[in-house]
């Protein structure tokens, strides 16, 4: 049948995504697999109920809590040696790690020997099967460790070390937020040793602080006492070098570099006024020197005499000569006090440079003996301090306090902290639900056949015009009799909706010639071709039934005593198709089986031949239903397809693939056939009520036993 005009067909939407998530649906699809959800629960609640109760070893947790001190009364001020805990969050964090520290864990198994407890100490367990099947596959892969090889330290080493990190594992140390309070837990398989190993902790963790404390002012006090007796040694040699210099020099000091600058000045102060003396007393020699005349000399001399001689000398020779030798003796003694005045300076010149060196002679000394004494003084005063801090170091030893004190033992418990039993049957059941949860979505997800005659629909974009349930029989020929004695079943009403459907798919031009197909063999369309034919006689009208799949001749599963010859023979004209047909009293209709023959199928029903036989039918009949061969295995169907009506497709529920649906139908539109409609094939009931479709549609719905008698 060609498809000349628009068909209205939707493309087929393989691996369509909704846009929306259906809630409905997702429950819907839990629902289907709640079977499955609640086996793998019940499963994860046997499995973790059986390791809680029979399997898991019993682990008792005991607690001892420990408090930081941040203020501490101190009997001397050592906190540069030794100070306390400061509580800000490094410090609180340190103190975490000092708790949880390979060296005190190593004090704590020392003490309690736990490298002779099992527990800790694998080596003195029987192996388990598991360790003892690594190890084979391990010596077979060739990987043993030449344990033999390592020296009895090495291996004693090791051992410790191993019992060391189990205790680790063992023992968790969680600082109380917004506090300075520590919980330390161990985990063992006896409650008192959990109590005992919680003790042992925290009173090795304070001891520990106090060895610390210890120890730290022990190199402090050893470190203080060589650095006293290094600074006794360079005071020692520094006030030797001050008393050594005093004695090599002349008494220096601060008052005597005074006085010596007051000479100093002094010296000066008579140079200048020596300088000035012998100024003028060379002056004045100069001029009784120039003076000629007495009047000039009287006047030079200004001498009271010579003036009393001067007004009588002109006139007496004695008063004349009385005044030259006044003259002769005031110059002379003018003379002298010039050569002493000159001597004089010449002295205080030459005593100057003698006094300036000197002063800076004790100038540099002073300088120098200043110089030692404070480095004398400096060494006595950093002598006296480190000494200071001698004493207080060694006051401190065997006082010092702990940062930290015992806020509470730990208690002996009394039941077991883990496993909680309850807790992990409940996370068992827990798992268990999501693996069947898992396992149902993933089952989902994967699906790509069809369950309902909508699913179907929307994906092909093609009619469902029947949907079909599994008709009762034990065979195949029981079916027919099955519709024929039970007509008000669900199946012989499923197949009257089929029929309904089928002349009502184009009212203008009701179809005449039906054929049935399908994508494989096995999906009920010759079921459907003869259910159909049966439902038409049943009309009153004349139904002609042929079986085109004359590969496989399927007529025989359904009918006794099915003729050799047909089909064929019709075709080739060696036989009337009124002499080929045959009756079988459940369907009322003729049925013209297939005939083996050695010409190949699709030549024979590319032939006139074959075209015209299907017109002379449609004359004969009022039907005309023809059973073919999968559309996916042979062309058969697509060949016979352009001389039908109307193209019946058939789908199996929930085992016909989307990929061979798709297949089959692009087959046809390739071919441009047209496909009139789709059938929803092999129903489950049950199937539909399992996935929770049976209360929705069709004759299967939960809703039909009101009208239906199965």
């Amino acid at each position: 049948m060609k498809d000349n005009g628009s068909t209205g067909r939707v493309s087929p939407v393989a691996g369509h995504v909704p846009d929306s998530v259906d809630l409905g649906a997702a429950f819907g699809i839990v629902w289907r697999g709640k079977w499955t959800v609640l086996f793998t629960t019940l499963l994860g609640m046997l499995a973790a109920g059986y390791y809680a109760f029979y399997v898991a070893v019993p682990l008792y947790r005991a607690t001892a809590v420990v408090i930081l001190e941040t203020q501490q009364e101190s009997v001397v001020d050592l906190q540069s040696v030794v100070g306390g805990f400061s509580g800000d969050t490094s410090a609180i964090n340190s103190e975490v790690e000092v708790l949880r520290a390979r060296t005190l864990m190593e004090k704590v198994v020392e003490r309690l020997d736990l490298t002779a407890d099992p527990e800790f100490n694998k080596d003195l367990r029987e192996p388990t099967l598991l360790e003892t099947t690594r190890a084979r596959i391990r010596e077979l892969l060739g990987n043993t460790a030449n344990a033999s090889a390592l020296s009895p330290e090495v291996l004693s080493q090791r051992r410790a070390d191993t019992v060391v990190n189990r205790l680790l594992d063992q023992v968790s140390v969680r600082n109380v937020p917004s506090s300075l309070v520590f919980q330390i837990t161990v985990e063992t398989q006896d409650a008192e040793k959990s109590k005992l190993i919680a003790d042992t902790i925290v009173n090795a963790y304070i001891l520990n602080q106090l060895e610390v404390k210890f120890e730290a002012t022990e190199q402090a006090t050893g470190w203080l006492t060589d650095r006293v007796a290094e600074l006794q040694v360079e005071l020692e040699q520094a006030e030797a070098s001050v008393a050594d210099f005093s004695a090599g020099t002349n008494l220096v000091s601060v008052e005597s570099l005074q006085g010596l600058e007051r000479q100093l000045k002094d010296l000066r102060e008579r140079i200048s006024s020596a300088e000035s003396t012998s100024a003028d007393a060379t002056e004045r020699l100069a001029a009784f020197e120039a003076a000629t005349d007495r009047e000039t000399q009287a006047e030079v001399a200004d001498d009271g005499q010579l003036r009393r001689f001067l007004a009588r000398a002109q006139n007496d020779d004695a008063v004349a000569t009385a005044f030259d030798t006044r003259f002769e003796q005031i110059k002379a003694r003018a003379a002298l006090d010039a050569t002493r005045s000159a001597q004089q300076l010449t002295a205080l010149r030459q005593s100057l440079p003698q006094l300036e060196s000197q002063l800076e002679a004790q100038g540099q000394d002073l300088i120098t003996l200043q110089q030692l004494q404070r480095e004398a003084e400096a060494s006595r005063l950093l002598y006296e301090y480190f000494l200071a801090r001698l004493k207080e170091t060694s006051a401190q030893e065997g006082i010092q306090q702990a940062d930290s004190r015992i806020l509470s033992n730990a208690v002996t418990p009394l039941e077991p902290a883990s496993p909680r039993k309850s807790l992990l049957t409940l996370v068992g059941g827990l798992l268990g639900l999501v693996v069947g949860l898992m396992i149902v979505l993933t089952r989902e997800s994967g699906k790509k056949n069809f369950r309902t005659a909508a699913e179907l629909e929307t994906y092909s974009g093609e009619a469902v015009l029947g949907q079909i349930p599994i008709i009762p029989g034990r065979s195949r020929k029981s079916t027919l009799s099955y519709l024929a004695e039970k007509p008000t079943s669900a199946a012989a009403e499923a197949i009257r909706n089929l029929r309904t459907s089928v002349l009502l798919s184009n009212v203008d031009n009701p179809p005449q010639v039906l054929l049935s197909t399908s994508s494989v063999p096995s999906e009920g369309k010759t079921t459907n071709s003869l259910a159909l034919a049966q439902n038409l006689a049943g009309m009153g009208k004349s139904v002609l039934l042929i079986e085109g799949d004359i590969r496989r001749r399927t007529f025989n599963a359904y009918f006794e005593n099915v003729p050799n010859q047909g089909l064929v023979s019709v075709l080739t004209g060696s036989a009337a198709l009124s002499d080929m047909v045959f009756q079988d009293k459940l369907t009322g209709a003729d049925l013209l089986a297939g005939e083996k023959t050695n010409t190949n199928a699709a030549d024979l029903f590319s032939s006139d031949a074959f075209k015209a036989f299907i017109a002379s039918a449609r004359a004969a009949y009022d039907y005309v239903v023809i059973d073919t061969p999968p559309v996916l295995v042979v062309p058969d169907a697509r060949i016979m397809a352009q001389h039908a009506d109307a193209v019946l497709f058939t789908v199996k529920w929930d085992s016909t693939t989307r990929p061979q649906l798709d297949e089959a139908l692009r087959l046809f539109r390739d071919a441009n056939l047209k496909v009139a409609g789709l059938i929803l094939s092999q129903i489950s009931a049950r199937g539909m009520r399992r996935y929770g479709h049976g209360g929705k549609y069709g004759a299967y719905g939960g809703y039909g036993a009101k009208y239906y008698t199965n």
